[in-house]
């Protein structure tokens, strides 16, 4: 007889009558270890022979995954509130306070501004500072003007949220509206300057991602909300109105639609590139082209003011084609739903 019966048989008879329960003992080793050490994890950490591979250690969470993230609302104020832009920004067009038509108030920032809504409609832990300028183009934010520090200086490491308007300047679209208005012999038809705002759009793509790019990496963590610009006249009614036709309106709505597309498509990619660098703030766009539907120029209730001429200089007044105090308003309730909405994709902000 072979095998291990056998062998514990041999084994009892060597050692006598002790031998029956030495045999018992070994047997129960014997069943107990031999299917343990079959078992592969045993045999990799006993013998060293048949590691699958490496057991990794176990490894703590991420610091992300154990803290809360912010809220869109808590990511945008939790530090300071900075306004930048242009004319609908700073306010140009609703003026009734004395200060909002002082001389020395060069940049036009008036007291109806969408900006005095928004810092009333929260509370900043770092406070609120008001810089929009009148007139300003997407390189004069980079650039010193009317004595003032460049816009975009003004942001900086403590910011949480910036609002800004910028790219209708750049695109020269007062003196698009005095061309289509102010008809002399020598000014030409309106809707030929189709092919002169196309060059000034694309060269506002390149400034436009260049100005989104210096707030970022000045306020990495700062929510950057662009916003765009109303039609000025309606789509729904027809009729002449401040020397425009009818073709004409249609046109310049066009047109607006295409300056608004283009700012979008430049936040939309400023995003991106946070969003692909793991970075804590956002760039967001807030689509105002039909915010001033049936209260167009002509309208029963305009939120945006029509032609005033400067027959001296024949050249339009600077409120002419800006918001009225219930226009900013409006725009005012488009930009602090946004604040709280958020950029609709998770921030990396946490508490």
């Amino acid at each position: 007889m072979t095998g291990p019966g056998a062998w514990l048989g041999s084994i009892r008879e060597r050692l006598g009558p002790r031998g029956g329960a030495l045999v018992v003992i070994v047997a129960l080793l014997v069943a107990t270890v031999v299917p343990l050490v079959s078992l592969p994890a045993v045999r990799c950490a006993v013998f060293g022979s048949g590691c699958a591979g490496t057991v990794p250690p176990p490894r703590d969470e991420p610091d992300s995954a154990r803290r809360t993230p912010l809220t869109p609302l808590e990511a945008a104020t939790h530090g300071g509130y900075v306004a930048l832009g242009d004319s609908y920004s700073s306010g140009e067009g609703a003026y009734v306070l004395a200060a909002d038509r002082a001389v020395v108030n060069r940049c036009h920032r008036t007291s109806q501004s969408y900006v005095h809504v928004v810092t009333r409609a929260f509370k900043f832990a770092r406070g609120a500072a008001f810089w929009a300028c009148s007139g300003a183009t997407a390189s004069s934010v980079l650039k010193r003007r009317f004595g003032e520090p460049p816009q975009v200086e003004r942001v900086g490491a403590g910011t949480s949220l910036v609002t800004i308007s910028i790219g209708g300047n750049d695109v020269g679209f007062s003196r698009v509206l005095a061309r289509c208005v102010i008809r002399l012999p020598w000014t030409g038809d309106c809707q030929a300057q189709g092919g002169e705002i196309a060059t000034r759009m694309a060269g506002l793509r390149l400034s436009l991602a260049r100005v989104l790019d210096e707030v970022t990496s000045r306020g990495p963590s700062a929510r950057v909300v662009v916003l765009g610009y109303p039609r000025l006249f309606s789509e729904i009614r027809g009729e002449g109105l401040d020397n425009i036709g009818i073709g004409d309106q249609r046109w310049l709505n066009a047109r607006a639609r295409e300056l608004n597309e283009v700012i979008r498509q430049t936040a939309r990619d400023a995003d991106e590139r946070i969003v692909a660098e793991r970075g804590r703030g956002s760039v967001e766009f807030v689509d105002a082209y039909s915010g001033f539907a049936g209260h167009e120029v002509g309208s029963a209730d305009p939120y945006v003011h029509g032609l005033d001429v400067d027959l001296m200089e024949l050249r339009a007044k600077a409120h002419s084609f800006h918001p009225t105090a219930a226009g900013y308003r409006r725009l005012a309730e488009l930009v602090t739903r946004q604040v709280g909405a958020g950029p609709g994709r998770p921030l990396n902000q946490y508490h």
